[in-house]
């Protein structure tokens, strides 16, 4: 009512963000945010290794000249936006660069595969972007990407493309665990209560 929006619209919105993974529906309770743990992160990081090694060796051969016009303005749109120190600029910033990189792939099923890991992935980047010192390395790396992918070189591209997102996954999964551990410590300091 607030917002003007229909319960239709309100539904499917949620049944959209089920279907991604970022939302649970919890029987007598109603709709809740997705915490992923640790467990689950390591597996969205390792299929986003996979699809995103793959799209850099697609896009290392198949891009156009447009593409990689495309792909270096989403680059230095990544560059203002992690001196910007925003985490939500710096987040459609990325999935902007991620979109053109898939664009000059030519491979629409590798984009389908990778928008439903990334929607979950987001929370993760999330996570990772706003810990101050990764966001130099990630650029760092991405330029690393980007010189790979000038030079039409599609081994590494993907190699490039496979250590950034293990830096990610390493600073992600190091922020979640450290985290949850507050919590977990919590839960058992009650539990011997």
């Amino acid at each position: 009512e607030m917002t003007g929006v229909s319960r239709t619209l309100v539904r499917e919105a949620l049944r959209q963000l089920e279907s991604e993974g970022l939302v649970e529906v919890i029987p007598h309770k109603g709709p809740v945010v997705t915490v992923i743990t640790p467990h689950q992160a390591v597996g969205i990081y390792q299929v986003r290794e996979v699809l995103e090694g793959l799209a850099a060796e697609l896009f290392a051969t198949n891009a156009s000249p447009a593409d990689r016009v495309a792909l270096r303005k989403a680059l230095d749109e990544v560059r203002v936006a992690y001196e910007s120190g925003d985490v939500l600029t710096r987040l459609a910033a990325k999935k902007h660069f991620y979109d053109c990189l898939i664009r000059g792939s030519g491979n629409e099923a590798l984009g389908s595969s990778l928008h439903m890991v990334n929607a979950r992935a987001t929370i993760l980047r999330g996570r990772s972007l706003s810990t101050p010192s990764r966001w130099k390395a990630s650029l760092a790396e991405l330029e690393a990407l980007l010189a790979a992918l000038d030079a039409r070189d599609p081994e590494l591209a993907r190699a490039r493309a496979v250590e950034h997102v293990r830096q990610a996954a390493k600073t992600a999964l190091a922020n979640l665990e450290s985290q949850q551990a507050p919590a977990l410590a919590a839960g058992a300091a009650l539990g011997n209560r």
